[in-house]
């Protein structure tokens, strides 16, 4: 079976309009600028996410770069795939593994970040955060290993909507910094993150147990 790592399946809600945006920014694409190049600019958004995060503890409005920065990760997340399948670049393996680990910096990058902006004592609701939000990574590289189907997005949810939540959070805590602190948020964040990966993992086993029995009904006829 060919390697599939580079066709993505689900649907999310913000698909049509991406697919649209992507139609218009490929072409627009210099020539000089190649897949390789894209996906290892995810290190250069990581760095500048965890350095205006850390300025953002002295003022605020440094958190407009650290949404920048998200925007511009994913624009070039959005292109790095597209760009290497046009152009032939062949770089489909490695693609596959650096765009999906520079994926899990970039959050750990965004989490960090947040890290800088609370007091020591509400970091351990980030690690846990963090771990959830991890947990949505591997049941998608397990469900590809035992399908040969990758997986994005649950419920309407991918990776596109999950940038511009945290969009959304840093722009409200820049406009209502004075009355909302982030560690009042986090529960809330941690309760939806725990029950949206209970349904997804819920409903992944469950398609892979239908998928074992019907394999097992061929077998034995």
């Amino acid at each position: 079976m060919a390697f599939q790592g580079d066709k993505k399946e689900g649907t999310w809600l913000l698909a049509k309009a991406e697919g649209k945006l992507k139609n218009w920014l490929v072409p627009k694409v210099p020539l000089w600028l190649e897949t390789y190049h894209l996906t290892l600019t995810t290190l250069l958004w990581c760095a500048l996410i965890i350095a205006f995060s850390f300025l953002a503890r002295y003022k605020i409005h440094f958190l407009w770069v650290v949404s920048f920065s998200i925007f511009g990760q994913y624009i070039t997340d959005l292109l790095d795939g597209e760009i290497g399948r046009q152009r032939n670049t062949g770089l489909i393996k490695w693609g596959y593994y650096m765009d999906h680990f520079l994926d899990y910096l970039f959050l750990c990058s965004i989490l960090i970040g947040y890290g800088l902006m609370v007091a020591d004592h509400n970091k351990y609701m980030l690690f846990y955060i963090l771990a959830l939000f991890g947990a949505f990574m591997v049941n998608s590289f397990l469900s590809f290993a035992a399908t040969g189907q990758f997986r994005i997005s649950y419920m309407g949810v991918g990776p596109t909507e999950i940038r511009l939540l945290f969009i959304i959070v840093n722009t409200l805590i820049i406009f209502l910094a004075d009355k909302i602190e982030i560690p009042l948020v986090l529960p809330y964040v941690l309760a939806g993150a725990a029950f949206l990966l209970f349904v997804t993992v819920y409903k992944t086993q469950k398609m892979l147990w239908k998928i074992d029995m019907e394999n097992k009904k061929n077998v034995e006829k």
